[in-house]
């Protein structure tokens, strides 16, 4: 496939703000795409090289580009850098350059998918002394021979600027429509990408061997599962009602989400948001490799843990674990300890539609012996009372809740359902738990905020129904001048011209952003608004209601939540279970 059909489709997704034809507008592309080259494209549509958990970058500072810019079109770096600053997008930089260049033109080649996905791995690849050279050399030559629209999308794609609008789902049931004719297959795809979290994969799977391989798709090792997810309710009671009388309850851990993946000698372990973090973790490796099975993937939670007194530390002291450098030092300083909960494979057994009780006594039979990996501290209960006793000594211990889990579900992988239960602590009369939300837009600022182009933000959380960001918040306080620069510099690089397709909202912020960035926002409580759309139905009276975050606050150190991705974020049900329990405590 020539790469000029690609950048043609690219431009239309990005001038449609209905998600529905934009589906249709990727289906036919991918329908033409072969079999051998759906993959890359895939990739490609993305904004990525390959998934999150292989670990490759681009390499490519946003200098490096502008460096190429200019040499691919004759305008100096001064002129690529004013460019730049007055569009807000290297894209638009360089398609205006590309239109009117210097150079004496060259003859545009006629460059396939193939040839611009293998050029950028290329330029992924090349790593010390002249590196960043070389990646000018290949981009630059890349851009050369590339038609002004070609152009627009090859310099977005390394600094992860696409602009599309289209996240995996969109991707998932465009694929359904190309090779089945409908949308109908969008949960059979997303079943069996959630075990394996590479959509590149699943796509060329389904072009060369159709829907039969999707529905019987299997885990293998070393492609990491989306892990399972939990829903909340307020007491111990409705728990236990929702799952049938009785269930395992297991203490929450603050502290790193692990997958582990051991084959023989060799362990990888994965975050949350599927990232790999082998290196970060030399310890919980160690251990790892003396589990006894010969091929495993269990999950838990790792966490700094004083075994002689039996305190857990804090998160914000575990957190110093993560890092790059300096990792010895850390490890003996403050060693960390696996509390294991799930297991979802051994010697060639997926173990993922296994019933709860099943996985947990192979879990611990799997285990047995280790000091640094242990299972988490649970009861299996169908008594309020000693469900309510647990937690509270949960608390007391320093723990942030427990998980509920329904002893004959099996686990489900990408999905938040009511099989695992969460409970924090209870809620008395505030909203008592943080939420996490999509930044979807920003507001210029007024008054002594105005020097600062930044007044706050437009938030969303994720319907994955709908596949739809639903605003529900506009956050205007608790910034700091330096917190409004950082966020106004970080949301002008994902300025996007219209409304994006997946963005549900009523209001209209001074700039829409792709939905990319994850916020953590504690409020005083949910109300109903018929501002935001969060939830929005009719109410008694005709009029069309959504669900509001009252006085939101943002809050954490480094603000961007880097563990998540947006449809990570708080789902609309979630917000409409919140709801619902505040109003069992008496608020309004």
């Amino acid at each position: 496939m020539l790469f000029e059909e690609v950048a043609e489709c690219y431009a239309k997704l990005e001038s449609v703000s209905s998600r529905l034809v934009m589906i249709e507008i990727l289906s036919e592309l991918l329908k033409k795409s072969s079999g051998s080259e759906i993959k890359k494209l895939v990739y490609m549509t993305q904004g990525v090289l390959l998934p999150p958990f292989e670990g490759i970058e681009f390499g490519v500072a946003e200098r490096i580009l502008e460096e190429a810019i200019g040499i691919a079109t004759g305008y100096s770096k001064e002129d690529v850098e004013k460019s730049y600053k007055k569009y807000g997008d290297i894209g638009e930089a360089v398609f205006s350059f590309k239109k009117v260049a210097k150079l004496k033109k060259m003859a545009n080649k006629r460059q396939s998918v193939s040839d611009v996905y293998d050029t950028m791995y290329k330029i992924a690849s090349t790593s010390g002394a002249g590196s960043k050279n070389l990646k000018v050399r290949f981009l630059s030559e890349i851009l050369a021979s590339s038609s002004p629209l070609e152009a627009k999308y090859i310099a977005r794609y390394p600094i992860g600027q696409l602009r599309l609008g289209v996240g995996d789902s969109t991707i998932i049931e465009a694929l359904s429509l190309a090779f089945t004719g409908s949308r109908n297959e969008k949960e059979t795809l997303e079943s069996a990408y959630n075990l394996c979290s590479d959509l590149g994969v699943i796509a060329e799977e389904l072009a060369l061997n159709g829907m039969d391989k999707i529905r019987n798709f299997q885990v293998s090792l070393f492609k990491p599962i989306r892990p399972a997810l939990a829903e909340r309710l307020p007491t111990p009671e409705e728990i236990i009602k929702k799952m049938n009388g009785k269930c395992a309850v297991e203490q929450k851990y603050d502290g790193f989400r692990c997958q582990i993946h051991k084959k023989g000698g060799i362990v990888k372990i994965y975050s949350r948001n599927l990232e790999e973090t082998t290196n970060m973790f030399p310890d919980i490796q160690k251990a790892a490799l003396n589990i006894k099975p010969e091929m495993i993937i269990l999950e838990g939670e790792a966490l700094a843990f004083n075994e002689s007194t039996g305190e857990f530390l804090p998160f914000q002291e575990t957190i110093q674990r993560k890092r790059k450098h300096g990792i010895k030092e850390k490890v003996e300083e403050m060693p960390l300890h696996l509390f294991a909960f799930d297991l979802l494979y051994i010697n060639g057994k997926s173990y993922i539609k296994e019933p709860y009780e099943t996985r947990r006594a192979d879990l611990e039979d799997a285990i047995k012996g280790s000091k640094s990996i242990t299972p988490t501290n649970r009861i299996v209960t169908s008594d309020p009372k000693e469900f309510e006793e647990f937690f509270e000594s949960s608390i007391e211990n320093g723990l942030e809740g427990i998980v509920a889990k329904d002893l004959n579900a099996p686990y489900v992988a990408g999905a938040r359902k009511f099989s695992w239960i969460k409970m924090k602590r209870s809620y008395k009369g505030i909203l008592s738990d943080t939420v996490d939300l999509v930044i979807v837009g920003y507001f210029l600022g007024k008054g002594s905020r105005s020097e600062f182009g930044f007044g706050g933000l437009l938030c969303a959380v994720y319907n994955k129904k709908r596949d739809m960001f639903e605003t529900i918040s506009k956050i205007g306080t608790g910034f700091t001048e330096e917190h409004m620069g950082d966020f106004k510099a970080l949301l002008d690089k994902i300025i996007v011209k219209h409304k994006p397709a997946r963005v549900d909202s009523v209001l209209k912020p001074d700039f829409w952003v792709d939905p990319r960035y994850v916020i953590e926002v504690m409020a005083d409580e949910i109300t109903k608004s018929p501002t935001h759309t969060c939830g929005r139905e009719k109410n008694e009276l005709g009029i069309d209601e959504g669900y509001a975050l009252r006085f939101p606050r943002i809050v954490g150190d480094g603000f961007i939540r880097k563990d998540k991705n947006p449809e990570d974020a708080t789902s609309t049900e979630e917000i409409i279970e919140i709801f619902k329990q505040q109003k069992k405590v008496g608020i309004k």
